[in-house]
């Protein structure tokens, strides 16, 4: 439950949602993805995580409405325009953690490494969160952005939700015009399904099916995907971190 998502959202958010193709009967999916996400965030707390870093972070709320420790630092990075927003309505409200806000364009490859380098300095153990974002870059700008987050040593785990070819083309069919006219297309879907992550610094440790976590079921899945309309949220560890499994941590 997010007692601001719809401050958040505003009349506007509403119209735009109830004018997409599809949004009514894809509900369940999203509300899936933010339950699986808060639960990754909350167990990578819970291990020891002193820093989330949420790489276009839009108009989340988590550092208000989650139970988090007040030592935790949380970072939201996002467009200028978009934090402003997000502050302005939430001036009232008290965050739970350490929050700061980083406005900043992704795609500026410079700004983000030099971000990076800061966050290098100053975090121990840091989890980065990047829902939604992913499905809007290309594959060869989200292998760069897996690099540049490998290379900074204490980002060891990162979460993210990813979307097979055939989900790709079925939501592009539903709302390709409406993405079109935003200029956001929908470009990352790999065939190779989290696998694609391997070369550029990254393993899956746990990959959670959205369809099958909204039947309350969870099995893992790693496998090609290619033309299933399939979605999952995954936990990724960088690949020079010790396996969860070898800490005696349950991924």
């Amino acid at each position: 439950r997010d007692p601001f998502a719809r401050r958040l959202a505003g009349e506007r958010g509403i119209r735009i949602a109830e004018t997409l193709p599809g949004f009514k009967r894809s509900q369940w999916a999203l509300v899936t993805r933010t339950v699986l996400f808060d639960a990754f965030i909350r167990d990578r707390v819970a291990a020891g995580v002193d820093t989330v870093v949420n790489l276009a972070a839009g108009l989340d709320a988590r550092p208000y409405r989650m139970d988090l420790p007040p030592s935790l630092r949380w970072i939201e990075v996002d467009l200028p325009e978009i934090l402003d927003e997000k502050e302005a309505i939430l001036a009232g409200e008290k965050p739970v953690c350490a929050l700061e806000r980083v406005r900043l364009d992704l795609s500026d490859a410079a700004a983000r490494q030099a971000l990076f380098a800061r966050l290098a300095g100053e975090a121990t153990n840091a989890l980065v969160v990047s829902e939604g974002l992913l499905i809007y870059i290309a594959p060869g700008g989200v292998a760069a952005l897996a690099r540049d987050l490998a290379a900074t040593a204490p980002f060891r785990h990162w979460t993210i939700d990813i979307q097979s070819p055939g989900l790709l083309r079925m939501l592009t069919k539903d709302a390709g015009s409406h993405l079109d006219a935003a200029r956001a297309p929908f470009l990352f879907g790999p065939p190779e399904g989290p696998p694609f992550f391997l070369p550029h610094g990254w393993r899956p440790v746990s990959v959670r099916p959205i369809h099958k976590a909204a039947a309350k079921l969870n099995p893992d899945s790693e496998g090609r995907q290619g033309q299933k309309p399939w979605a999952a949220v995954c936990l990724m560890e960088r690949a020079g971190e010790r396996p969860l499994e070898e800490k005696g941590i349950s991924p």
